[in-house]
């Protein structure tokens, strides 16, 4: 017999039920406030690049990571998705990859999500009044020295995207259905520096969703749906 995720199951109908399935535990499992910032005496118990590493132990960061936001955008379609950009081809830190919108918090932002919500507006040019914050998942902590609080939010279908060129070549939608399901989740393995390094993979259609944006969307699951 095959075994379904409650995401599959619900999304799997096409019907409001999905959404709503979703919001419910969205509105039960997810937290109210940001996580606290990173923490070295809490490093091996944190959510991150690292914790897929069996020599986790040994890749504390030397220094202080900085702090980072992202919005995690769930469209409000009667089967939700989750909206995705492709990083600029042309930047010098993580070009070409899949991303939520987002980056460091600014001595101007009031906190993270007001953080994300600018950081969405300035790389795909979404209204943030098309944005009803939901909460926030675990921290997390990237190989490349963020420490990022992700904030779920749900976004209005109607909305209208300007990609800044500079930052984003591309936004699209994944079936939340599709991301959700554990059996979408493939470790994968990759020398980086001379260290074979574990990351979960998510490939969608031509597209490899990995890293940072793969462990977030795993903690998602974990958070909503395990």
């Amino acid at each position: 017999m095959t075994h379904h995720t409650n995401a599959e199951i619900s999304a799997a109908t096409g019907t409001a039920d999905a959404l709503s399935d979703f919001l419910a535990r969205a509105a039960a499992r997810l937290s109210s406030e940001p996580p606290p910032f990173y923490s070295q005496a809490a490093f091996l118990g944190l959510n991150g690049d690292h914790a897929l590493q069996p020599e986790k132990a040994s890749l504390a960061p030397a220094a202080m990571p900085r702090h980072a936001a992202v919005l995690v955008p769930v469209v409000a379609r009667p089967e939700p998705t989750i909206l995705l950009t492709l990083r600029s081809s042309s930047l010098s830190n993580h070009a070409g990859q899949i991303a939520f919108p987002g980056g460091r918090v600014d001595p101007g932002d009031r906190d993270e999500l007001d953080a994300a919500l600018r950081e969405a507006r300035e790389e795909v040019g979404l209204d943030s009044r098309l944005v009803r914050p939901l909460g926030y998942l675990d921290g997390y902590l990237s190989g490349t020295g963020f420490w990022i609080a992700p904030v779920v939010g749900l976004v209005d279908p109607a909305y209208v995207l300007a990609l800044n060129p500079a930052e984003v070549d591309e936004a699209f939608e994944v079936p939340l259905g599709f991301l959700m399901s554990p059996r979408n989740h493939e470790r994968q393995s990759r020398e980086w520096k001379g260290t074979l390094r574990h990351f979960y993979v998510m490939p969608y259609e031509g597209r490899n969703i990995w890293g940072a944006t793969a462990g977030m969307l795993r903690n998602l699951y974990e958070r909503v749906y395990a």
